[in-house]
């Protein structure tokens, strides 16, 4: 008897998880969200703090701090990253129309490699920084590139988009943020 039991009260609780896993999903495509997306915990706090080397003057630093009193994108990428060739025509277009400062993020990479695709492929960034260990922007979440995150003028953390920048979600999630925060 305890063996019929045992596999079924297993499946009611893997369906049990299922249901709520599905539940949350099509919540999320109520009210308009991606299912995909991953919320942050850093949404509406103040961005972790670094110093870190400019890509094309070492011996220059960058922190959030010298970014306070504008709104602007943080935008991790890497040479060795696909996703990120495939958004880098949006913030080249993006950069072309100087809507905010773009600052870019080299992650885990080797400086020569990062230089080399920028002179390449166009550099979109107002600024560009090496995070060569991935360290300083551990305390970001970074797990993987590309990533983006909209600043604003306090230095708070108000958006995090996993994944590639495309045109829709510029448009439609990261263009209206940045313009209302603009005007704050």
């Amino acid at each position: 008897m305890m063996r019929f039991i045992l596999p079924f009260v297993f499946f009611v609780v893997l369906a049990g998880f299922l249901f709520k896993s599905l539940s949350n999903a099509n919540h999320n495509l109520e009210q308009g969200k991606d299912p995909r997306e991953i919320a942050s915990p850093l949404i509406d706090k103040a961005a972790p703090d670094f110093s870190l080397p400019l890509l094309h003057e070492p011996d220059k630093k960058l922190s959030p701090a010298d970014m306070k009193g504008k709104v602007w994108l943080l935008n991790v990428w890497a040479s060795w990253c696909g996703a990120c060739k495939d958004e880098h025509p949006v913030l080249m277009e993006l950069s072309r129309q100087n809507i905010l400062p773009i600052v870019g993020v080299d992650y885990k990479d080797k400086r020569e490699d990062g230089a080399a695709i920028l002179s390449k492929a166009g550099d979109p960034y107002t600024l560009v920084i090496a995070d060569a260990d991935g360290k300083a922007l551990f305390n970001y979440g970074v797990y993987g590139v590309p990533e983006s995150y909209v600043i604003d003028k306090q230095g708070v953390i108000r958006y995090k988009l996993t994944g590639a920048l495309t045109t829709q979600n510029w448009k439609n999630t990261l263009l209206p943020l940045i313009k209302e925060l603009q005007a704050k």
